[in-house]
């Protein structure tokens, strides 16, 4: 919760304009954060955008306020990729391939996961160029594409792919949700082992199959499958939904049933705050100090936000890779870390000794080693603080204030800090189950809208809110910065997982709450198999392409054949390995000095 120190609700991007065009899956996220940001336009609010091809350029310029105009493209690809819509990013950058290893076979996700990351990055960008702007910079103009956007949010897996070890974990269909005796389908979560056994043990699970299922369920986040046995399934089905939640809620774990989306819908038209992913409060203390304010020359080519200083305190995915986004735009990340280190540095597989999925989110980053449960240490890190632009941290609820380290605290030392706090839930549900990728995704009817009409409802067990959430993460954090610099005053930001599943559910979420149905159709972004691989076909073309017999072609024989009759496929990325030599992005990947697989950044600012 906001401390009384930041009670002042704003907006960065008040008395600003700003017009729109290109794909409309992507325009419509830049329209919403931008109009949910302060800006003004003419174009009428959000419909349902579902189609959208590469050949829809433009862009989006925000003007006002003595501003330089600020011009984002945002576009599905380079035209000679052949990438020319949601189907064919997801089908070419490796997202059906990760969404897909629970099922043993490519999967396309039935939201538009790219194309949602993209309208995020397309409105960092602008929010960067406004903030080098202020800070006496040049940037005027970014580019961000849909395939940069999918490589990015790959970037864990395909760095996993270039390790010097194995996985530690096997990479085999499988996973959750599981299914009580009544029928209701859930999600389990527990970051403890002896909780695992426990409420296995409760529920009278063979004791060899809750020991070989630890082993996949912890390491799903990384792998984005979890190969237990079957055994576990069929406990679940032995049991009623009251006797497992009991089970639970006696043991230390957390069982959440997955919600629909027509229930999210409902919630969603209850609250009163309205449809932002995030929220921003001025600080009521200070203003800025000579070393925060406005220089010349502050913002060089090192990037818009050269010279400013972010300390993250983040864990897992959500708020290194925010902090990490702020570096690749010209931040100094530094990094606080518990003695010895962050214990993920160690988490296979590794490059050069160090996690290459750790390495995809933390390379580059300084680190400091805090012990915050030593008041000493805990001085040390208010004298970092002092020094510092952003403190960024996704601690449980509770832990900052607990600690003398949330925003008013900081804001004492700190007038101008911009205090960013990145959570599950964003205390906005009751009874939330824990902040977690797959809890959110159940409690939210995410996964419903991953899966089309006719398929089970079942969370990914890629992590896309973990992912998102990050996104917008790095995304309040610049708008934080814009609002600092236009106010002279400090900010405190916050963002969350719910933010990120509403903002990724949004067009399903309009559907329910206009009584039609929020799932796509049965078939939806299922690629076709060929005789040696798989193909997507652009959805525009999914239904000509379903008439055609390709089982007996190689991968491209087939998109020739649907070549001349006029249609529009893409080969699918099985292995993310093969993205290094996919003609689809030449130079793309590289290494960095470990040996670990890098993505490109995702923005090219002019």
């Amino acid at each position: 919760m906001a401390s009384p120190a930041t009670t002042q609700t704003v907006r960065p991007l008040d008395t600003l304009r700003f017009d729109t065009s290109g794909p409309p899956q992507i325009t419509s996220v830049i329209a919403d954060h931008l109009r949910l940001l302060g800006a003004r336009t003419d174009r009428p609010a959000h419909g349902d955008a579902s189609t959208g091809t590469a050949t829809d350029t433009g862009g989006t310029t925000l003007t006002g306020c003595g501003f330089e105009p600020a011009h984002a493209s945002a576009t599905w690809a380079d035209p000679l990729s052949g990438l020319v819509d949601e189907a064919t990013v997801q089908a070419a950058t490796g997202i059906m391939a990760v969404h897909g290893r629970r099922d043993g076979g490519p999967r396309g996700l039935a939201v538009d996961y790219a194309a949602t990351a993209t309208g995020v990055l397309a409105v960092q960008g602008l929010l960067a160029a406004l903030v080098g702007q202020a800070r006496g910079g040049a940037a005027r103009a970014v580019s961000t594409s849909a395939d940069r956007a999918g490589l990015l949010v790959v970037s864990q897996y395909l760095a996993a792919t270039g390790a010097d070890e194995g996985e530690a974990a096997e990479l085999a269909p499988g996973g959750p949700p599981f299914t009580s005796a009544d029928g209701v389908l859930f999600e389990l979560e527990t970051l403890d082992p002896g909780a695992w056994a426990a409420f296995w043990k409760a529920l009278e699970a063979p004791p060899e199959a809750l020991r070989a299922g630890w082993r996949p369920f912890q390491f799903r986040y990384a792998t984005a499958c979890a190969p237990f046995p079957a055994a576990l399934h069929l406990t679940a089905r032995s049991h009623p939904w009251e006797r497992i939640r009991r089970a639970a809620a006696a043991y230390g774990t957390e069982v959440c049933a997955l919600h629909p989306l027509a229930q999210r819908a409902a919630e969603r038209a209850a609250e009163r705050d309205g449809a932002a992913p995030w929220s921003l409060s001025r600080s009521a203390t200070g203003r800025l100090t000579a070393r925060s304010a406005r220089l010349p020359g502050a913002a060089p080519s090192g990037g818009p936000l050269a010279g400013l200083t972010v300390l993250e305190a983040g864990r897992r995915i959500q708020a290194p890779l925010a902090a990490h986004l702020l570096g690749l735009l010209g931040a100094d990340v530094i990094r606080i870390e518990p003695p010895g280190g962050d214990p993920l540095r160690g988490m296979p597989p590794a490059c050069s000794g160090i996690s290459a999925r750790w390495l995809a989110l933390n390379r580059g980053k300084q680190a400091v080693e805090i012990d915050i449960k030593r008041e000493a240490d805990r001085r040390r890190l208010r004298e970092l603080a002092a020094g510092a632009d952003v403190f960024l941290h996704n601690w449980a609820p509770g832990k900052a204030a607990e600690l003398g380290l949330d925003s008013g605290d900081l804001a004492r030392v700190n007038p101008a800090l911009v205090y960013a706090y990145t959570s599950g839930w964003a205390d906005r549900i009751e009874d939330a189950p824990m902040g977690t990728d797959f809890m959110v995704q159940a409690r939210t009817g995410v996964g419903e809208a991953v899966r089309p009409e006719g398929e089970a409802p079942a969370p990914s067990l890629m992590t896309l809110l973990d992912v998102l959430g990050g996104l917008l993460g790095a995304e309040a954090v610049l708008a934080g910065l814009l609002l600092r610099e236009r106010s002279g005053h400090g900010v405190r930001v916050d963002s969350s997982l719910l933010g990120a599943a509403d903002t990724l559910t949004a067009p399903a979420l309009r559907r329910a709450a206009r009584g039609q149905n929020p799932r796509r159709p049965a078939g939806f972004r299922l690629p076709r198999p060929t005789a040696d691989g798989w193909l997507a076909p652009a959805d525009a073309d999914a239904g000509a392409v379903a008439g055609h017999d390709l089982g007996g072609l190689s991968t491209t024989e087939a998109l020739a054949r649907l070549h001349e009759h006029g249609l529009t496929a893409t080969a699918v990325t099985t292995e993310l390995s093969d993205l290094h030599d996919d003609p689809r992005f030449p130079g793309s990947i590289s290494r960095d000095a470990h040996g670990a697989p890098a993505v490109p950044d995702p923005w090219s600012f002019v």
